[in-house]
């Protein structure tokens, strides 16, 4: 049990001020995510569009993935007539209003007018994907180490309204009002974000000297890269990467397009998946997120990190019960508590880890570039994830993401000894 300072430090960092801007921050970030993708996909349908231009159309999410190539801008420069709010508000405000003329236009525009609108898809993307770099970095930049964890439960906690308001929110109101007055009313939604970012408290600069543009260009593009293995050495930067590949697979292997035909082999209804999974499920992940976030305030990232991977990997054997219990409700919200808890309970350790690896020059540049390479295996499994289960089965297929553990936890403790005698982690 918590001791009562164990309890008093959880409580901090709870009740710190960002905690509620990250609440918020977390809303603007989910919001626009599923308006170019997957809420976007009904609008198209029902326009009568075709499947291979839906696809392509809501691809346009693609762009999160590559934001790293252009996260130095964030840590190098002002937007004009932003500089007064600061260098990370700048760019939380610029980017959020550009969301809302984005999703404004595409409300004015609908897929009737085909290459217009789908400009107007690609500057929600961007801007989303810019508002992600801007709120990581104020996050990483606002608190100590020790407070990221509950940081990042908030967040998720926003993050998550955000996806439920863009996503069956919206779906519902579009049965009863035009998908133009939606998409007004998504873009009427980040108004209170907008606000918090006025109210919001700028991190403290970091200042940064440099003469003419060549230089500016060295240390914005190539020095990000350089600095993180300068800073680790080579073998300790390698070993991270390393690590930072493949500890997340086991997690990354039951959110691909794998578990749709999985939950319908199994003989669930699509009410039945989408009650248990998209609505029961995401409330369980908020729970968790909190559990994890709580966990860091009491005990450190490194510590909660090994712990949270562990059991986030081995819950994937609870789909071998519902291999053997098929059709049977029970065993499968018990399957997804398991799942979504410890899923929650994952992420605020991973964040903190990867916060506690950039250099507050680089504050955006390298969160993107390593954020960006821990889902990078889930995008390679959803690509492959068919084809392996089809040669070995559904329960080949998940003992398959358990034993993917041994590696990557043979790599945390290989990366704890070297990150605890270099100072990188506390020794506790």
């Amino acid at each position: 049990m918590p001791t009562e300072r164990g309890r008093l430090t959880i409580w901090r960092a709870f009740t710190q001020p960002a905690a509620g801007t990250l609440a918020l921050l977390g809303f603007a970030s989910g919001l626009p995510f599923l308006l170019v993708a997957g809420t976007l996909a009904y609008w198209l349908k029902e326009n009568g569009i075709a499947l291979k231009d839906i696809t392509m159309i809501a691809s346009a999410g693609m762009t999160y993935a590559c934001k790293f190539l252009w996260a130095p801008l964030l840590d190098h420069a002002q937007v004009p007539g932003f500089a007064r709010l600061g260098r990370r508000r700048g760019w939380l405000l610029f980017a959020q209003l550009c969301i809302v003329a984005g999703l404004v236009a595409m409300a004015l525009l609908t897929p009737a007018r085909r290459l217009p609108f789908i400009a107007a898809t690609l500057l929600v993307a961007f801007f989303g994907a810019t508002q992600d770099i801007a709120v990581d970095a104020y996050r990483i930049e606002i608190a100590p180490p020790d407070l990221q964890g509950a940081l990042v439960a908030t967040y998720v906690l926003g993050y998550r309204l955000g996806l439920l308001l863009a996503g069956a929110v919206a779906l519902i109101l579009a049965d009863h009002v035009s998908w133009r007055t939606v998409y007004l009313l998504m873009a009427l939604a980040m108004v209170v974000p907008m606000i918090a970012t006025l109210l919001a408290r700028e991190p403290a600069e970091v200042p940064v000297r440099t003469r003419g543009w060549s230089e500016a260009l060295r240390f914005g593009l190539v020095d990000p890269f350089v600095d993180f293995f300068r800073r680790h050495g080579v073998a300790t930067a390698c070993v991270a990467l390393a690590f930072i590949l493949l500890f997340k697979v086991p997690e990354q292997a039951t959110i691909g397009g794998i578990m749709g035909p999985f939950y319908r082999d199994m003989q669930f209804s699509k009410t039945e998946i989408g009650a248990i999974t998209k609505i029961y499920g995401v409330w369980i992940g908020i729970v968790g997120a909190f559990v994890g976030g709580a966990a860091v305030a009491r005990w450190g990232a490194w510590r909660t990190l090994g712990v949270t991977i562990v059991l986030c990997g081995c819950s994937n054997l609870g789909y071998l019960a519902l291999i053997t219990h098929p059709g049977h409700l029970a065993v499968l919200t018990l399957v997804i508590s398991a799942e979504n808890l410890t899923l929650g309970m994952l992420g605020p350790p991973t964040v903190a880890f990867l916060s506690m690896l950039v250099d507050r020059r680089h504050t955006a540049t390298q969160y993107a570039l390593l954020s960006s390479l821990v889902n990078l295996p889930g995008k390679l499994l959803g690509f492959f994830a068919g084809g392996i289960a089809t040669a070995i089965g559904y329960g080949g297929y998940f003992v398959l993401t358990v034993v993917a553990l041994i590696p990557a936890m043979a790599l945390y403790a290989v990366l704890g000894r070297r990150l605890r005698g270099g100072g990188g982690i506390p020794a506790a």
